[in-house]
């Protein structure tokens, strides 16, 4: 069964987008909404969900956590018809709002469930200067046998969690008043927030509790490490 305006050739497309500056205070859900109405603006026609409650087809790969940036966000949906993404990020620039920009549309090659790493970056801010000694310790720390924090589970209760498996590879750049750590962690089955790290510090080295921290997303990563499309 086919709904009003519906062809039977369905093509599927990927969005890459960045997301920083004022929007990154932009939840999840909003910008899902924000991405319906820029593509219904821009004349494109979504494959609907069928049902009482029928819905555009549309998904993020991994939400972004509110007050993150990113240079690497995902958006999946599926449009009527055949189609290649050709011209369709820059259709798409002139209805975004600022602080999301389309990079790129193209149809996907892999299914999300091998993302399987995020390349960031942890910027941890001190306002009196870096504490002596921060970049070595911190690094210990994080590259130790374990590092357990707590974390709320989906049924909203608090575990404890080692973290250190999630971590593959940490740099540590002391710069004024900021420690930059670049970092690969794993994405998904479990995925590691990176601000994690920094909650790991004030647990664990309270004493260099940062005064702000700055997570960024820079590339989505496959199994071998290439980049994720």
């Amino acid at each position: 069964m086919l709904w009003k305006g519906e062809s039977a050739t369905v093509g599927k497309l990927r969005l890459l987008f960045v997301k920083e500056g004022r929007a990154v205070y932009i939840s999840h859900l909003d910008l899902l909404r924000t991405f319906q109405r820029v593509f219904l603006r821009q004349g494109m026609v979504l494959r609907h969900s069928q049902g009482f409650h029928p819905h555009p087809i549309i998904s993020f790969a991994l939400p972004l956590s509110v007050g993150q940036a990113s240079e690497c966000e995902i958006l999946d949906f599926e449009v009527n018809g055949d189609m290649d993404g050709a011209g369709l990020a820059e259709e798409l620039n002139r209805f975004l709002p600022e602080g999301v920009r389309a990079v790129e549309c193209y149809v996907p090659v892999r299914p999300v469930r091998e993302l399987a790493a995020l390349r960031c970056q942890v910027g941890l801010v001190y306002d009196g200067g870096v504490p002596e000694g921060a970049a070595e310790k911190i690094r210990g720390l994080l590259l130790g046998e374990s590092v357990v924090i707590q974390k709320r589970t989906k049924r909203k209760a608090m575990a404890d969690i080692d973290i250190r498996p999630m971590l593959h590879s940490l740099e540590i750049k002391e710069e004024p008043g900021l420690l930059r750590l670049d970092v690969v962690v794993a994405a998904q089955n479990p995925g590691l927030n990176p601000s994690l790290l920094a909650a790991a510090v004030e647990v664990h080295l309270p004493e260099l509790r940062p005064d702000f921290v700055q997570v960024r997303r820079l590339e989505a990563l496959d199994g071998e490490g290439r980049s994720f499309r």
